[in-house]
């Protein structure tokens, strides 16, 4: 295909902004022009440095079942086979994090394998993640508890409530009891909203196929089922080995963004995208506003857009948006994230589980808080994503205590100074650090980092079938399509994108078709 002197101008340098300008050089002749608002490559998928300690934004587990990601994957960042994994993630280190520094014989540009590690801090006490059949959680729940779930989910199977709301969806998984433990409290801090008034939509593309009736079969399985990172015949849920870029998830989008400028692309960062000018049915240029607060009109062919899609819509100019498409494109929406990480000289809790530790520290990639005296949503440790993400990994520990909040509340205006101290006294409060532990202390904000599934989203389409009239306008990613995509399915939509323009296909439902009938997705 021959596509001379034609442009695409991409909004967003996220994994679908930038698998998209990746793949054009790759498949055409057009040259993609990607401007990013921010300073950051990777959108949520970036990776943030901080004094030499690295903070992964919401916690990225590299896996897909679909093999073109996973090729695409590994030709950017190839698996490092030569150690053992368990030695790499949890072990004794001794090959890999020497006093002098990493092992040179470890290159930089590899994924490593991991073992997912995943567990609840409910009642003071673990519980695994996802929920678990073992002595070990009957015994934290008590009997009255566990004997009370066992009959609520017995009547959940034998009277199904129609699916109208979050809540629905998982009480007829797991039973009234089973929700209201460890799904009704959690749900609402992540959203800000009770599960009743959300979406049975975002069960379904997170948590399809976790039920205890699932829960019961991967542990039949568990025995059988081969070493396989993919692990497509597992509830992605339930998968307990995925892969991850040695210094985080930012590194292989920063990896993909040097090769697509060096392959004739362009990346322009502090570039945001203000006016997007359409005549006759076309996006014909858009007005950038630079770091410099100058504004230029850059032309183009093709326009793909990952930016959030209230602001998608405001942008438009030359072209009537109905009413309604304006209202509810303006009303969509969002709730915002923020991280405060803390370096740590040691945590109160630590490893009893069977899993072989560094110092005996707990095994957990991420810890979901359900405590309802606390704030805090989820607890990451970023030694055990990758030792190499911690300057001192033998002597310090870095955690990332995880909020969810909406721009402009209480939480998302204290002064970082406020914000720390609150995350500080919070896992005091719960007995997982001393207060004295904490040697240094970071706050990071996240606008729009998860589309929700209430409101003006039920009227979707309407915003969704205007903007496909468009024609060289295309829609990707998470805030692209409004849509809780992972990182692999984001990504899958930059493909599907590229090979429809480089087909002439005009026909854009199979771009907003990727994750509506997937089998898979992973709870975050």
């Amino acid at each position: 295909m021959k596509k001379e002197n034609k442009t695409a101008v991409i909004i967003g340098a996220g994994p679908a902004g930038l698998t998209a300008a990746y793949e054009l050089l790759k498949k055409t002749e057009i040259k993609p022009l990607v401007f990013e608002a921010t300073d950051a490559i990777g959108g949520i998928s970036q990776t943030v440095n901080y004094k030499g300690n690295r903070m992964d934004i919401g916690g990225h587990r590299f896996f897909s079942k679909n093999d073109d990601v996973m090729e695409w994957w590994n030709n950017i960042m190839p698996m490092q086979g030569a150690p053992a994994k368990d030695e790499i993630l949890l072990g004794s280190n001794s090959r890999f994090l020497k006093q002098g520094g990493p092992d040179p014989a470890v290159v930089d540009r590899v994924m490593l394998s991991r073992n997912r590690v995943s567990r609840i801090f409910f009642l003071r006490k673990f519980f695994d993640y996802p929920i678990s059949l073992k002595y070990s959680t009957f015994a934290n729940m008590g009997l009255w508890r566990t004997v009370k779930s066992g009959m609520g989910y017995i009547y959940s199977q034998m009277s199904k409530r129609k699916e109208n709301s979050l809540e629905d969806f998982y009480i007829n998984r797991f039973g009234r009891p089973l929700y209201s433990l460890f799904f009704e409290g959690y749900t609402q801090k992540v959203w800000g909203i009770h599960p009743s008034k959300l979406g049975a939509d975002w069960g379904s593309q997170r948590v399809k196929g976790l039920s205890v009736f699932a829960i019961l079969k991967d542990a039949l399985c568990k025995p059988f089922r081969k070493n396989d990172v993919t692990q497509k015949s597992v509830e992605t849920s339930l998968i307990e080995q995925f892969i991850y870029p040695k210094y985080g998830p930012g590194q292989l989008w920063e990896t993909v963004a040097t090769e697509t400028v060096g392959m004739g692309g362009e990346l322009h960062k502090q570039h945001e995208v203000k006016k997007i000018n359409v005549h006759s049915g076309k996006v014909v240029s858009v007005d950038i506003v630079d770091e410099l607060g100058q504004t230029k009109n850059v032309q183009c062919d093709y326009l793909l857009s990952t930016m959030p899609l209230k602001d998608l819509v405001a942008a438009l100019s030359g072209v009537d948006v109905p009413q309604d498409v304006a209202r509810i494109a303006s009303e969509l929406p969002y709730r915002d994230f923020i991280t405060v990480g803390l370096l740590l000289d040691g945590m109160k809790i630590k490893n009893k589980t069977k899993i072989k530790t560094y110092a005996q520290r707990v095994p957990d990639t991420w810890i979901y808080i359900q405590e309802r005296d606390v704030k805090v949503g989820r607890l990451q440790i970023f030694n055990n994503w990758s030792p190499y993400m911690v300057q001192d990994y033998e002597n310090k520990i870095f955690v990332g205590l995880e909020y969810f909040c909406n721009e402009g509340d209480d939480m998302w205006s204290m002064s970082d100074s406020d914000f720390i101290a609150m995350a500080i006294d919070e896992l005091v409060k719960i007995d997982v650090i001393e207060k004295e532990s904490v040697t240094d202390a970071v706050r990071v904000k996240i606008k729009k980092a998860y589309p929700a599934y209430h409101g003006s989203y039920y009227e979707l389409d309407k915003v969704r079938d205007f903007l496909n009239g468009i024609e060289n306008l295309y829609c990707m990613g998470r805030n692209g399509q409004h849509r809780y995509n992972n990182m692999d399915h984001s990504m899958m939509t930059a493909m599907v994108t590229v090979d429809n323009i480089s087909r002439g296909n005009n026909d854009k439902s199979n771009i907003w078709n990727v994750n509506t009938e997937t089998q898979y997705h992973e709870s975050k």
